[in-house]
């Protein structure tokens, strides 16, 4: 009977015809355990891959959280880089320096391991004490200690270790604010590595160091000093760059410091006005009791337009105080406009002007609410500043292909095409309307940059004597149902 043959009958996971007999089944069991060592190979390969991001990961949080030991949000630039500078220097020093130490004490140089521990000592000792936030003990231990260290083991050992105190000297400059401390420390510095060039003294307390540990260490000091530079380099970069950036943000909020001013100006310019008049009508005597009466309700209703307008303002004001930014609603188109028409009421009866406004029901916009109101008052403020007395505007709103298209349209005095080259390009000498009515010259100016930043056109046609059509473009809102819609400012 052969041995095998009560082996029963199965299927191999490598093959899909079964095997009998024992040649095959040990072919079949080898290819089988060929194929779980290759499964199982792939399968750490595969758990490899995914680690490695996970490891790297975690090395660099780690090794942040040393070079960063000390390090407070609340600490001034400077300071925080001058602290990871220490850490830096300290870390690579305490496993060099104890590498030494042992290797010193086993070749018998029992004072100098003793000196390469105590460096090693106080290397350790600055993250201690930066973690404490102790940071001027911090440093006068790195700089102090590693001083007499390198400059006693340089003199009687003759290591090299006068190389060290450049690192020494380099530290002292960078981390220290008080120059007579830096110069004092220099020139402290500079004489005792003259004494170790020049004077070095007989190897009294030991034997001295092996050439190739002088090569060492003079390669590795000087490797400190190129890093140390280097670290220095980048803490200057990225000053600057912190120092540019606060001065383009300083820059672009005086930019919109100003439009703020010139808005808040040109909206309450017109209402103050017209109370202006009011006001002096009465103190003149002009009206009689029946006008005075019916005048006294014009002046608290518009107070209550202005107290609105102002409310409106301040508020917008106050959202754009980080800057202007633009925050984009659906709203509906008309009752901007009746908003519109009921704030410059009283300067359009004053010149007699019909306003003419056509926009087809549900019409809505998708914008910033606040910069297209805006717009619009700019635009119709000149449309009727630039209008003869008895004049007409008409306000128009078309759908065309995705946008609204709002054209505000006047028959007064025109621009050249002059004027209408450089209209958009920066600030204008103000003009003056057909009764005198001054402008600040940059009304236009805001309203090309707002409609821009809202994805819109802003066209322009004039012709002197015959009037101007400023069209405007916006993205096309939608009217969405049961008052989900703004059709009104925030209050």
């Amino acid at each position: 009977m052969l041995i095998y043959s009560k082996i029963p009958f199965s299927w191999s996971s490598s093959c899909r015809a079964p095997v009998t007999g024992a040649a095959p089944f040990l072919k079949r069991d080898a290819l089988c355990r060929s194929q779980q060592i290759c499964s199982i190979d792939l399968s750490l390969f595969h758990m490899t891959k995914r680690m490695k991001p996970l490891l790297l990961k975690y090395v660099n949080k780690v090794w942040n959280s040393i070079v960063n030991v000390g390090i407070q949000p609340a600490m001034p630039y400077v300071e925080s880089r001058r602290t990871k500078l220490l850490n830096l220097l300290a870390l690579p020093s305490i496993p060099f320096m104890f590498f030494y130490t042992v290797v010193n004490f086993v070749q018998g140089r029992y004072m100098l391991a003793g000196l390469n521990l105590a460096s090693t000592l106080s290397a350790l000792m600055v993250f201690a004490m930066h973690r404490r936030r102790m940071y001027l003990g911090a440093r006068l231990v790195l700089i102090g200690v590693n001083l007499l260290i390198y400059t006693f083991t340089g003199l009687y050992f003759h290591n090299g270790a006068q190389y060290f105190l450049l690192n020494i000297l380099i530290i002292v400059i960078l981390v220290n604010d008080n120059r007579r401390v830096v110069i004092g420390l220099s020139l402290f510095i500079i004489i005792a590595h003259l004494l170790i060039l020049f004077f070095p003294q007989p190897p009294v307390f030991g034997l001295p160091v092996p050439e190739e540990r002088i090569w060492s260490n003079v390669a590795t000091a000087l490797l400190f000093v190129v890093l140390a530079l280097l670290f220095f380099k980048s803490i200057q970069s990225d000053y600057e760059r912190e120092i540019e950036g606060q001065r383009q943000a300083l820059t672009i909020m005086n930019r919109d410091k100003e439009r703020l001013f010139s808005i808040v100006a040109h909206d309450i310019r017109s209402p103050v006005a017209t109370l202006d008049g009011l006001l002096e009508q009465f103190r003149n005597g002009l009206l009689s009791k029946e006008e005075m009466g019916a005048a006294t309700a014009v002046l608290h209703d518009r107070v209550s337009r202005l107290s609105n307008t102002l409310d409106n303002l301040l508020r917008w004001s106050a959202r754009g105080m980080q800057g202007i930014q633009m925050t984009p609603t659906h709203f509906l188109l008309a009752p901007l406009l009746a908003e519109l028409e009921l704030f410059f009421e009283p300067v359009v009866q004053q010149k007699k002007i019909p306003v003419s406004i056509s926009v087809p029901s549900g019409v809505a916009l998708y914008a910033d609410r606040d910069q297209i109101s805006v717009v619009f008052r700019n635009l119709f403020s000149n449309a009727i500043k630039f209008s003869f007395p008895g004049g007409q505007i008409e306000i128009a709103a078309a759908v065309q292909e995705g946008q609204v298209v709002i054209t505000i349209t006047d028959y007064g005095i025109g621009m050249d095409a002059e004027l209408l080259e450089r209209m958009f390009s920066g600030p204008q000498d103000p003009a003056y309307g057909t009764i005198g009515e001054r402008g600040a010259g940059v009304g236009l100016l805001l309203c090309s940059e707002f409609v821009r930043q809202n994805k819109g056109t802003i066209n322009v046609e004039s012709a002197p004597g015959k009037g101007s059509r400023f069209s405007i473009g916006l993205p096309k809102g939608v009217a969405a149902p049961h008052g989900a819609i703004s059709t009104g400012a925030e209050t």
